[in-house]
């Protein structure tokens, strides 16, 4: 997949592409959707089908101070859209010039004059342009006038609640990491490297990999059944989100326990999947009880892992 980073030169193989249009946080099956619709009208026509998206997300830009939960940074984003098969993604970068363009301006310079579209898909609540002044109606408009496709996706829903990375972000928060995965069409994941940590786990008999999560990030405590690859192997395990109650209460950390390995993986990547919740943090009386029932949970998460199929 060609991935193009803004519209100074952009290559012959991302123009007169059919774009679907938006943030993409999550890629969840809202966002599916409009890739799937952008595909088929691809095909249809002929032509390239791509993403158009925006790094870092306007939220990000306009409160920087603010924590921003990002369910799926950017490299994650990218790797979805290539297994989806799509040809291009181009990735603006939102700053202070593209921030002060109205809708027209981005349709006229953007659209139409650094990407030649042949058709842009977007959802009914895609707005653009200097204080979203542009919506699916402008593009709409803006089509029928200049000579591209316009297809607008309607709300993908589930139970009558359509799919949103904010409705995604209120189930991490709560822990619902099942729900959340039902909404995203696969488990939620996080990346990063084996680092250092008390070694309390290994004093109980449950020595961890103990990972940073990333800025915002803001999941339930608690005991998660857990799928892990590292490099190109897949495992399972029990993982802890908390602030250990039971021993110091301090500073949120994840801690993966891999069943059935005994390996050095410090400094190593990690790729966690949550699968489901075994249960919510609590302090224990004392450490024996809490050894009994990080037992109990590594058998529930186990229990939970097999009745569960790999995705």
């Amino acid at each position: 997949m060609l991935v193009v980073h803004g519209t100074e030169r952009v290559p012959s193989e991302a123009r007169r592409a059919v774009l679907a249009l938006g943030n993409f946080d999550g890629v969840h099956r809202g966002h599916q959707a409009l890739i799937a619709t952008a595909l088929a009208e691809a095909r249809r026509l002929g032509r390239p089908a791509g993403a158009l998206l925006f790094e870092p997300h306007p939220r990000e830009y306009f409160n920087p101070e603010a924590p921003h939960f990002h369910l799926t940074p950017l490299a994650e984003k990218l790797a979805i859209f290539e297994a989806m098969r799509l040809d291009a993604a181009v990735v603006l970068p939102f700053d202070a010039k593209l921030a002060a363009r109205d809708a027209e301006a981005f349709i006229r310079d953007i659209l139409v004059g650094a990407l030649d579209v042949a058709h842009v898909v977007a959802g009914y609540h895609f707005f653009f342009g200097r204080n979203r002044g542009g919506s699916a109606e402008t593009l709409r408009q803006a089509g029928e006038a200049q000579g591209f496709g316009v297809t607008v996706v309607e709300p993908v829903a589930d139970r009558g609640e359509p799919f949103s990375s904010t409705a995604i972000r209120l189930a991490l928060a709560e822990g619902e990491v099942r729900e959340a995965a039902a909404m995203l069409g696969r488990p939620w994941r996080v990346r990063g490297p084996v680092i250092g940590g008390a070694k309390r786990g290994t004093g109980l008999g449950f020595p961890t990999a103990n990972l940073a999560l990333p800025k915002g990030t803001a999941l339930g405590h608690g005991i998660f059944a857990v799928r892990v690859h590292l490099d190109d192997r897949a495992l399972e395990g029990a993982a802890y989100l908390g602030t250990r109650p039971t021993f110091d209460d301090g500073r949120p950390v994840l801690e993966v326990f891999l069943f059935d390995f005994d390996e050095d993986i410090y400094g190593r990547e990690l790729e966690v999947a949550f699968i489901d919740k075994v249960r919510d943090d609590r302090k224990f009386a004392s450490a024996e009880e809490l050894i009994e029932q990080m037992q109990r949970d590594c058998d529930k998460a186990r229990e939970i892992l097999r009745a569960t199929p790999a995705s």
